[in-house]
């Protein structure tokens, strides 16, 4: 058995090593495993087989290299002959290459010297052949060259014609003359730029002087209107004609038709007139028409000439950033615009076709729609009025100098409107600040009259009639103060600087007579009505200058009527024509006398509020001072002293009676309304927890001081105990706790009959709660003693009862 264990654990060897010869080494772990995994101490007998299988194989190894060996050194020893006679050869090859080299650089320098000098004798006669044919080309180009400089324009032209035609033809095939050829369509631009340069020097002329023709002609159309004026005062006088503006020793009519100066009346004073042909030479525009013509490249000329003066008209267009500062950066605005279209009115009229009606008119409407739109943006700035005044009659002669040349300026006269609305706005702002010092300075008192030139000197500013003050003895007082009349007067300054505006507008009279209307409506409803609503606000007006005001705006309101009639004197239009604008002024008086009322009733609840801060109530107190509280005797000697402002009013006119006592009376029922909300609100306030019996009783003699008040009548024309009712709800409530008659408010409760019918259960729950909480801190011993017992008890159940009341109200 152990023989056939070693056959066989050698033969598994033999199988290891043909299997680790063959097989890659990165696959021999799993065979080297295989080994260790078999018998014990299997791997030292396949160590021993592996030793031996490496001997075997060494063997093998130095055999074949002894076979081989003699060979090998053989090859070597042939290798190191070799070598020897290759560098031998190399050498000799090189030797011989650098011989021949010497020998053949003579032969090849000769050589390329025999052939260069051949092929120069060749060019030399072709270039003698071709130059006879291209001298005359060149002598012809020359030429050329000669009369450009000399300015011989039509000269060159015929030159370059021959060139083309005759002489480059010939050499066509060069390059020089392609040039040439290529050249010539320049050279021709080139004339005609330098034909334009007179023209360009022509534009720049009547750039820099359009401001002189364009004011020549504006003092003429002025002198026009002045004179025009004058003539249509003398209907004597005979017929006369449309506006003539001079223009290059010929006049303009406003058809556009073309006058001989010699059929003027006047011939000196023709002459001493400056045309646009003594400002700026015509004579280089006709020139360059004439070469272009010539050319026959007028119409190309012509669309240069337009679209500079496009260019022109746009920077003529263009204004100065601070053009609405100065009159004068308007006036020469315009008169640059003036010039540049009566330069082109004369272009026109003198050329045939070089600009078109049409043309011109395109230039118009641009220049048009530019000018409205510069106008509306720089008038926008402007807050001076009589700036806007001087522009508006700029706008007028501009028009009608334009006018006079054929262009339609209708849009121009639409403008004067927008800028009548901004003449009016800077109108309004300037008497806004003057309404503002008369107001600032018044007195608010009534204006006394010492003596009866005084007195007319009031009237004669302000249209003022009373009889029964005319009546008075003097010195006398007029019920309003002086600003009345100061306004007045403002109002017919403004009407005045209004109409200022609407001359020359060529307007009817019905169309004046609107603008003078709107214009004041704007200044009564805007302006005045602002400065007197911000006037009432200011926190230094007092009641007596607020009563005072009020008075100042019925005056004002009833003066409405005569500003009227001041507007149809002027206008000559009668009041009853149906599109008549009327003043709105009755109502911006009457909004401000509400505001006037309304900030008496807000300033005195103010100070009753102020008053009502200084209360301070012992709340605890076990009875009360047997007198009412210091604060409210205060303001209730406060409260006569104002209403007794209202009775010293100037009262001679029934108006200001009933007025005065409308106010007072209104004025009183507030303030009693007002007090008696405060007192309510005291009592009720939800921070004070506890009120006891003695506190009800002192509010009690506060609130009888006010009943006092009321009662005492502080303003006249009351009926009955109609400003006592303001304290209806306080007494009722007040009686209830005193009397403590519970049982008549729960029995009673809700019958129209009821004693206490203006005492609300919530109202009374929440007071009783406090005097609740009043007796259970401070009568510790209360249940000690029945009648303290009965009465916790009943405010017991009347609270019960109360908030059954309140919770029934609610749901």
């Amino acid at each position: 058995m152990a023989e056939n264990e070693t056959l066989e654990c050698i033969t598994e060897h033999e199988r290891i090593l043909q299997e680790i010869e063959s097989t890659d080494t990165a696959c021999v772990g799993p065979t080297l495993r295989s080994i260790y995994d078999d018998q014990p101490n299997a791997h030292k007998r396949f160590m021993e087989k592996l030793d031996a299988r490496i001997r075997n194989h060494d063997r093998e190894i130095e055999k074949m290299c002894n076979f081989h060996h003699q060979g090998f050194v053989d090859a070597i020893t042939e290798l190191l002959k070799v070598r020897a006679d290759a560098e031998k050869l190399m050498g000799q090859v090189t030797d011989t290459n650098r011989r021949l080299q010497e020998a053949g650089r003579e032969v090849t320098a000769q050589t390329e010297e025999v052939i260069r000098c051949r092929i120069q004798q060749r060019n030399m006669a072709t270039t003698v052949e071709k130059l006879q044919l291209c001298i005359p080309v060149l002598e012809m180009y020359s030429k050329l060259k000669e009369q450009l400089e000399s300015k011989r324009y039509y000269a060159a032209l015929k030159t370059m014609e021959q060139l083309e035609k005759v002489f480059i033809p010939r050499v066509s095939q060069y390059r020089f003359c392609q040039i040439m050829a290529e050249n010539l369509p320049r050279l021709r631009e080139e004339i005609k730029e330098i034909s334009m340069s007179d023209l360009k020097d022509f534009l720049e002329s009547i750039r820099k002087h359009s401001d002189k023709v364009g004011e020549t002609a504006m003092r003429q159309a002025q002198q026009h209107r002045t004179f025009n004026s004058a003539v249509a005062k003398q209907a004597s006088i005979g017929h006369y004609t449309k506006p003539v503006y001079f223009l290059n020793g010929q006049t303009h009519a406003q058809n556009g038709l073309m006058i001989d100066d010699d059929t003027g009346d006047d011939e000196e004073a023709d002459e001493e007139i400056l045309t646009a042909q003594d400002l700026v030479d015509f004579s280089p525009v006709y020139r360059c028409l004439h070469i272009y013509t010539v050319l026959g490249d007028r119409e190309t000329f012509e669309n240069y000439y337009r679209k500079q003066r496009k260019k022109q008209a746009r920077l003529v267009l263009q204004p100065q950033a601070n053009m609405h500062e100065t009159v004068e950066g308007y006036r020469r605005y315009f008169n640059q615009i003036v010039g540049f279209f009566v330069v082109e009115d004369h272009i026109l009229h003198a050329t045939r076709g070089l600009v078109t009606r049409a043309f011109t008119d395109e230039l118009w409407n641009m220049a048009l729609s530019k000018i409205i739109a510069v106008l509306r943006t720089h008038s926008s700035y402007c807050d001076d009025p009589d700036l806007v005044l001087e522009l508006k009659n700029l706008i007028v002669i501009f028009a009608d100098t334009l006018q006079g040349y054929g262009f339609l300026v209708n849009r121009l006269f639409d403008l004067l409107f927008e800028v009548r609305d901004q003449y009016n706005e800077t109108l309004l702002k300037k008497w806004a600040l003057v309404f503002r010092e008369i107001f600032e300075l018044d007195n608010y008192s009534p204006i006394p009259v010492e003596t009866e030139e005084e007195y007319k000197m009031v009237v004669s500013r302000f249209p003022f009639h009373d009889a029964e003050i005319e009546k008075q003895d003097f010195p006398k007082k007029l019920p309003m103060s002086q600003s009345v009349p100061q306004i007045y007067t403002q109002v017919k300054e403004l009407i005045y600087a209004s109409l200022k505006f609407s001359e020359s507008l060529h307007r009817s009279s019905t169309e004046i007579d609107d603008m003078l209307r709107k214009s004041t409506n704007l200044l009564l409803t805007r302006t005045l009505s602002s400065c007197l609503q911000n006037l009432i606000k200011k926190p230094h007006i007092g009641l007596t200058e607020l009563v005072q005001i009020i008075i100042n705006t019925t005056h004002l309101e009833q003066a409405c009527k005569y500003l009227e009639e001041f507007i149809t004197n002027i206008t000559n239009v009668s009041p009853e024509t149906v599109h008549t604008t009327r003043l709105y002024g009755l109502a911006t008086f009457k909004d401000a006398r509400h505001a006037a009322e309304g900030e008496i009733y807000t300033k005195l609840n103010q100070k009753i509020d102020e008053f009502i801060q200084l209360a301070d109530y012992e709340w605890g107190m076990a009875e009360s001072d047997g007198r009412a509280s210091g604060y409210l005797m205060d303001l209730i000697n406060f409260l006569r002293s104002t209403f007794q402002v209202f009775t010293h009013l100037p009262n001679n006119n029934n108006d200001h009676a009933s007025m005065s006592g409308k106010v007072a009376q209104t004025a009183c029922m507030s303030a009693c309304k007002h007090l008696s909300t405060s007192l309510m609100q005291m009592l009720l306030d939800t921070e004070l927890k506890q009120i006891s019996m003695g506190a009800i009783q002192q509010f009690n003699l506060d609130v009888i001081q006010c009943e006092l008040f009321a009662s005492s009548e502080p303003v006249p024309g009351f009926q009955g105990d109609t400003l006592q009712l303001a304290f209806i709800d306080l007494r009722q409530l007040l009686d209830l706790f005193m009397v403590w008659d519970w049982s008549t408010y729960l029995a009673d409760y809700g019958q129209p009959t009821s004693k206490y019918l203006r005492v609300n259960p919530a109202t009374a729950l929440a007071l009783l709660e406090k005097m609740k909480d009043t007796s259970k801190k401070n009568n510790i011993f209360s249940q000690f003693r029945k009648n303290d017992r009965d009465k916790q008890k009943l405010i017991e159940t009347v609270v019960k009862q109360l908030r059954s009341l309140v919770n029934g109200m609610s749901s």
